[in-house]
């Protein structure tokens, strides 16, 4: 593997995120798809079975993307970062509604923010060809 920081990260997120939803049906029995309230994972973190899919699935294409080429884990680490921001943005909204499908708490918001950030950061701002730094 290349030292590429995108693809470091994809790898280390993407395990990251894929134990996360595995872990996430230890406490999930008894709990609906979409539920709007879920377990606690980690004693802090609202999961439902579709929150611990989304993982799961999330996880593998960073993973997959790291091990890959570092266009790909850059492209996905921007996409998924992007969609964190997004779904950190939405879950402020959805958080205590019907509509929270995914059983989203105000820590699941703090991670997606977090997550999104370093994604983003990374993503977009390492491994750049041909950049050159001016003083």
């Amino acid at each position: 593997m290349s030292k590429s920081p995108n693809r470091l990260l994809g790898v280390i997120f993407g395990a990251v995120y894929v134990l996360i939803g595995v872990l996430g049906f230890t406490v999930t029995s008894g709990t609906g798809f979409f539920a709007t309230s879920g377990g606690l994972l980690l004693g802090i973190f609202e999961v439902n079975v579709f929150h611990n899919v989304a993982h799961i699935l999330i996880g593998a294409a960073l993973l997959l993307a790291g091990i890959s080429r570092v266009s790909a884990a850059k492209t996905v680490n921007s996409v998924v970062g992007f969609a964190y921001l997004v779904l950190g943005l939405a879950g402020l909204f959805l958080v205590g509604t019907a509509f929270n499908i995914l059983a989203i708490n105000a820590a699941d918001n703090v991670l997606h923010f977090a997550s999104a950030a370093l994604l983003l950061a990374v993503g977009l701002g390492a491994d750049r060809r041909g950049s050159v730094a001016t003083a």
